[in-house]
């Protein structure tokens, strides 16, 4: 009986614990990056029906959040939750962190929520710190396009973690996806709710593949980039201090193409 009721609470125990690939992390015991996003959506890359005015092209703030497998903060080809579609389409943060916090109170798969400013215009910076700890050594977050019907753009699970140890940095190119959740064609498409919810899904130069689509451009084989995101570990000697500006060329990011 001693020997049953010692199985059962370990199997109790272990049944608790967030699981998955990141469970076999087994680096040091916190660490900390700068995560730095950068904005390429310029008219020069995007030229079609470039936003230039009510209002102007720009990004909304930035909201992420450090995690175990166990969570899923929006994944491509699945519905989006009822807060990303309100962060999507309205830049609207709270039911979001809600189910962030609920998530973590739930099954401890949450370790932090982090966010960054917003950026006025298509192309700039903007920056924030975030933890990750080896339970939690996911990174995802969400910015929104704006304006857009329910664009965005994100990460999803990125583990930054590679086996014993956290890596020194990491960049990874973005590009727009779709919440699904309306069926706004344009850049400044009135609100027109998607009925039955559709899944997210990436957008492309030819999908969706209707002309008046704004990243619609046929003679290309991929959209550029719209925007970047970088993260550094800070290093222990650095805590406390303001990281540098990291100025990230978009020279590579011009489409050549003769739609307008």
């Amino acid at each position: 009986k001693v020997l049953w009721t010692v199985l059962v609470t370990i199997l109790g125990y272990a049944s608790s614990l967030p699981v998955g690939d990141d469970s076999i992390c087994s680096a040091e015991e916190l660490a900390k990056y700068r995560i730095i996003f950068t904005g390429k959506w310029s008219q020069t890359a995007f030229p079609k029906q470039y936003p230039l005015y009510r209002p102007p092209a720009q990004w909304s703030s930035l909201l992420g959040v450090t995690h175990s497998s166990d969570y899923s903060m929006w994944k491509k080809n699945e519905y989006a939750s009822n807060g990303v579609r309100d962060f999507a389409e309205k830049g609207e943060a709270w039911g979001l962190m809600k189910e962030i916090e609920e998530a973590g109170e739930k099954i401890q798969s949450v370790h932090g929520i982090f966010s960054a400013p917003a950026i006025s215009s298509g192309t700039g910076q903007t920056s924030t710190e975030l933890e990750v700890h080896p339970r939690h050594p996911l990174v995802s977050f969400v910015v929104r396009i704006v304006p857009s019907p329910d664009w965005f753009v994100g990460i999803d699970s990125l583990n930054l973690c590679e086996g014993d140890h956290w890596m020194d940095e990491v960049s990874v190119d973005l590009y727009p996806y779709d919440a699904g959740t309306d069926s706004g064609f344009t850049f400044s498409s009135p609100n027109f709710a998607t009925i039955p919810q559709d899944t997210v899904t990436e957008i492309t130069c030819s999908s969706p593949s209707h002309p008046a689509n704004s990243f619609y451009y046929p003679k290309l084989k991929i959209l550029p980039p719209i925007a970047q995101v970088t993260m550094v570990k800070i290093k222990k000697s650095q805590l406390g201090l303001s990281a540098p500006y990291i100025n990230l060329p978009a020279k590579s990011n011009e489409i050549i193409d003769s739609v307008s």
